[in-house]
């Protein structure tokens, strides 16, 4: 007879269910925790909840996948979303980018090689009349300049 050891991470998906409760409407809870504790929602995440849940991993995928703040991929610790919309591309979003991505050395969608930051676009964060803005993880940073990019960085570095 074989006998499996229950994986650490089936553990908190199971202590997960017990918070939230185990019907579809749990999901996106779940799954916000998850990403949390883990930086990424990994594809044996994704199989434990839609098995527990006993939904479809593609009901799973599709949520993930759906919502921009959860991720399939590990991401930096500190990830940098950008806004998109136009009233920051009115307010000077570009130079903003620019400057990021030369801090940073890397461009939107990359994370850095010591996986200290990962930049992202944000279609709209609430913020159209204090653009551009951003987030770093919850954190909102309003009235962007250049200037003021570069400072704010050296404090997470």
């Amino acid at each position: 007879m074989l006998v499996f050891e229950k994986n650490s991470l089936t553990t908190e998906i199971e202590a997960l269910i017990k918070k939230y409760g185990s019907n579809r409407t749990s999901l996106l809870p779940i799954l916000q925790d998850i990403q949390i504790l883990h930086g990424h929602i990994s594809d044996f995440a994704q199989q434990e909840v839609a098995r527990i849940l006993d939904i479809h991993p593609v009901e799973v995928y599709g949520v993930i996948t759906f919502y921009s703040f959860l991720s399939i991929e590990a991401k930096g610790k500190y990830i940098i979303r950008l806004c998109q919309t136009i009233s920051c591309d009115l307010a000077g979003k570009a130079s903003i980018a620019k400057v990021l991505e030369g801090e940073l050395g890397i461009k939107f969608g990359e994370t850095t090689t010591d996986k200290k930051f990962s930049l992202e676009y944000v279609n709209c964060m609430g913020m159209c009349d204090q653009g551009p803005a951003m987030l770093i993880n919850e954190v909102v940073y309003t009235k962007l300049t250049p200037h003021r990019i570069v400072e704010i960085l050296k404090t997470y570095k």
